[in-house]
């Protein structure tokens, strides 16, 4: 492997990684604001519709861990041109897909090789990079990272409202491109040492992983145990598990998991944390677009907007974070930052269909300092206690307990929100009776005396419901988070030496 001083083009290195790594970052948010626009193309419900945010998510956690075995039998380089080269690909197919299934199994591709991008991006800089430089090329590494919660949501809306949905997607072809012509030309090939790989842990735990997600994204639609599929998928989701646990607690030699990884008290509590933070967060992203653009009929762009300064405010904390983590116990931080997440999610408790955007953009910001708070704290006590040699295991499964929460997440909120909104509509539809003498009260036309009055009133009796469905969302989601902050205390404080993990992994 060539050194640092070496690399006559690490510019050019450096401008193309980081091409591909900002394209991957956006891709975890830059679709959200265009799921109304695919809803109605796509003819999905809304249900149906967050799939491409789970495929996407769950895809790109199962992928991960396999990075480094990849690097290590296939060589650095190679691993990055078919990363870049794959992503982009699926990007395009996203853009040309005509339904819902051909959509989501190219967000799967997309996962698959989007998820090597960014732990790639960041070895390439470290290693083209001599030691007085390092602090500087991951200052460029982290803004690059960012640059997703903040300018995801703007841009999709931007390309949603002035192209097409498609073009969310599309936009990705050129970047990859050029990021695959300066990687090809200027990168150098490496291949760093690895461990062996346990592929039946892999495949046991991707199968089990993979089943739990087809069975809560399913699970509603098909009435849940009523269906044998969702009865099939959950007792393959437990069998691929229970294969899992058997054979880590006793195959001799490499695991997927290292068992010594579960006797460290922080690293499991930090898993079960990450676990919950990625629920809270990926769930309120996936819930708020669908909210803005379809009861409160905001303009595509616009919500955008209103939802970027979440981004903006975890940028904010976690500069913050950076400076003060040495000096102030970590658990007093996170402590602060779920506060202020419960916080942004009791204000959204209080959503009206009358009300503007400064609710949404103020519970947003807020929201985004509180993920910030949390983030970085987090990983500096997950991994504060870990022996080092655990560290390079343990990275992966980390990312993986966190993103699984994402996908989890955004099931969990989908089927209450559908649950929930069929409960209200039921029971504010028995209210619409002839001895309700508030019915006299209603504006002409709108009413049981005609038909058109009736579905007039069916509407708004719909509206209502699925703003106290959303108010219930934010509300079940605001209970988990306080819940949470109490098991800070399972947590052992970080000694002073321990290392402050890079900024971006907040963002990845």
């Amino acid at each position: 492997m060539s050194t640092a001083a070496q690399h006559p083009h690490r510019g050019m290195i450096t401008v193309s990684i980081m091409l591909a790594t900002i394209m991957q970052a956006l891709d975890t948010t830059i679709a959200n604001v265009a799921l109304p626009h695919m809803q109605g193309s796509l003819q999905a419900s809304q249900d149906q519709i967050t799939w491409v945010l789970t495929s996407y998510i769950v895809s790109s956690a199962i992928a991960l861990p396999m990075t480094g075995w990849l690097c290590a039998r296939w060589g650095r380089r190679k691993v990055f041109l078919v990363s870049v080269i794959g992503f982009t690909v699926a990007s395009a197919l996203c853009g040309l897909s005509g339904s819902l299934g051909a959509i989501v199994a190219a967000r799967l591709l997309q996962g698959i090789f989007g998820a090597a991008l960014v732990p790639l991006s960041q070895a390439v800089l470290l290693d083209i990079n001599p030691p007085e430089r390092v602090g500087q090329a991951m200052a460029i590494w982290g803004a690059g990272i960012m640059v997703g919660p903040i300018l995801g949501p703007l841009m999709g809306g931007w390309l949603t409202e002035n192209f097409d949905w498609r073009w969310v997607f599309f936009i990705n072809v050129p970047v990859g491109a050029f990021a695959f012509w300066g990687i090809a030309r200027y990168l150098p090939e490496s291949r760093p040492p690895s461990g062996k790989f346990d592929m039946f842990g892999f495949i046991t735990l991707s199968l089990a992983i993979g089943l739990l997600q087809l069975f809560l994204d399913r699970g509603e639609l098909l009435d849940w145990f009523d269906s044998w599929e969702i009865r099939l998928e959950a007792v393959g989701a437990l069998v691929a598990f229970a294969f899992f646990v058997a054979h880590t607690w006793t195959v001799r030699g490499a695991s997927f998991l290292d068992r010594d990884l579960l006797r460290d008290r922080n690293f499991v509590t930090g898993m079960s944390f990450g676990f919950v933070v990625g629920m809270v967060l990926y769930g309120t992203m996936a819930l708020l677009p669908t909210f803005l653009q379809g009861l409160m009929d905001f303009p595509v762009v616009y919500t955008g907007m209103v939802t970027a300064p979440r981004g903006i405010g975890t940028m904010i904390a976690m500069i913050v974070v950076g400076r003060v983590v040495h000096r102030i116990d970590v658990r007093a931080i996170m402590a602060l930052g779920f506060g202020l997440t419960a916080f942004a999610l009791w204000q959204m408790t209080h959503i009206t269909l009358q009300m503007d955007s400064q609710l949404v953009i103020v519970s947003g910001f807020i929201q985004g300092l509180g993920i910030g708070f949390t983030f970085v704290p987090l990983s500096t006590a997950t991994f504060a206690t870990l022996a080092p040699r655990l560290r390079g295991d343990g990275t992966p499964i980390y990312s993986l307990l966190r993103n699984i929460g994402g996908s989890v997440g955004i099931s969990i909120v989908q089927a209450l929100l559908t649950r929930h909104a069929a409960q209200a509509h039921e029971q504010l539809a028995a209210l619409v009776a002839p001895g309700n003498r508030g019915l006299d009260l209603l504006p002409p036309g709108l009413g049981a005396g005609s038909e058109a009055g009736l579905a007039l009133l069916n509407a708004e009796v719909t509206r209502q419901a699925a703003l106290l469905a959303y108010v219930d969302d934010f509300r079940t989601m605001m209970i988990i988070t306080l819940v949470t902050i109490p098991l800070l205390l399972l947590i052992r404080r970080p000694g002073r030496g321990a290392a402050v993990p890079a900024a971006a992994d907040a963002a990845h």
